[in-house]
């Protein structure tokens, strides 16, 4: 869940999930539908099915705990070597590197690194920097362990990597860094050389792509029309309203009658929601379409509103439901 999402988004997450899925037994046998009402509103939904996979590969071949060896934990499903890192470290007090956003910041502004972290050779050399101080944070602690055994001696390796964290999420900020009140300031090249503001030095973020949609809501004896996404594209497995991308100047007349075949009887416009995903500002255009009783060209189930706070919706499309589920709104989106 903390994998591209804040701590105080994941709070609520992590104990509602906890309550419902309490064991990796569960986890690995709860239905998809189960894991993405509760994973709903996060994003990136493909971690939610790793966290699946992983789960049942620790009942399969971890006797269903938790594995401890880095390579094990690195082989999980969604586990890549920064996270893999970060449990070994954090959960295991293992000499394990990390390496996220703030921790480069803070190595390239503390070591004057000026080229691009994204670039390979940058990159391997920031994780030779980040194995290099865990390693040597680890040092003491295995010399006083070779001198008395007896006693138990806790590995500073968690608290280094949690503090380089912390350092780069409070102190060693993106703009504006408090560097008066850095506890490493009289090491940091960047700020010998007063490069704080242009370290680190990484490649402009990719431009937002500005993409336009209506969705049709369809009513028949109290039941929607929805339909859900299919697996290997964005927000697989998802459930959505019918919907099309706008790619012209299509009238949402012609759009509807693309989508069901013919033209609906009566066509209102319900408002409009601004939604964004990735690299996408999205703008969604709401209509409720109504169409004689004929069969549809279109695939998809008819279900209650209550059937439909069930499912996991995207989440352009959960802002039309709350706004059809609200009291004294009707079935209209209001626009957002």
């Amino acid at each position: 869940m903390l994998q591209q999402t804040q701590v105080k988004t994941v709070i609520p997450y992590w104990e509602r999930w906890m309550r419902e899925l309490p064991t990796l037994q569960s986890v690995a046998k709860a239905s998809p539908a189960k894991l993405h009402k509760l994973w709903e509103g996060l994003g990136y939904y493909t971690r939610v099915r790793n966290s699946q996979r992983a789960a049942q590969v620790m009942v399969a071949e971890h006797g269903g705990r938790f594995p401890e060896n880095f390579a094990a934990v690195l082989a999980l499903p969604g586990v890549g070597r920064y996270t893999a890192g970060a449990i070994c470290s954090i959960a295991f007090n293992q000499p394990t590197p990390v390496l996220d956003g703030n921790i480069i910041r803070v190595l390239t502004r503390l070591f004057g690194i000026t080229t691009n972290p994204r670039e390979k050779q940058t990159n391997v050399r920031l994780w030779h920097l980040a194995s290099e101080l865990v390693l040597h944070a680890s040092r003491p602690v295995a010399a006083k362990r070779s001198e008395s055994s007896s006693t138990p001696h806790a590995s500073p390796c968690s608290h280094l990597n949690q503090a380089l964290m912390e350092l780069g999420a409070v102190i060693c900020t993106p703009r504006a860094p408090a560097c008066a009140e850095c506890p490493v300031r009289v090491l940091c090249v960047a700020r010998k050389q007063n490069l704080q503001e242009q370290l680190p030095n990484s490649a402009q973020r990719t431009k937002m792509t500005a993409r336009r949609f209506i969705a049709f809501v369809v009513e028949r004896n109290g039941r929607l029309l929805v339909r859900q996404r299919p697996a290997g594209v964005l927000n697989s497995q998802l459930w959505e309203f019918p919907n099309l991308e706008i790619l012209d100047d299509a009238t949402p007349l012609q759009l509807a009658r693309k989508a069901f075949g013919r033209a609906p009887a009566k066509l209102e416009p319900l408002g409009t929601i601004r939604h964004s995903i990735t690299r996408y500002r999205i703008t969604l255009e709401v209509c409720r379409a109504e169409l004689s009783n004929s069969a549809l060209r279109t695939e998809g189930y008819w279900l209650t509103q209550p059937q439909l706070q069930e499912l996991a919706f995207t989440g352009a499309h959960k802002k039309i439901l709350a706004r059809l589920a609200a009291p004294g709104t009707g079935s209209a989106p209001h626009p957002k």
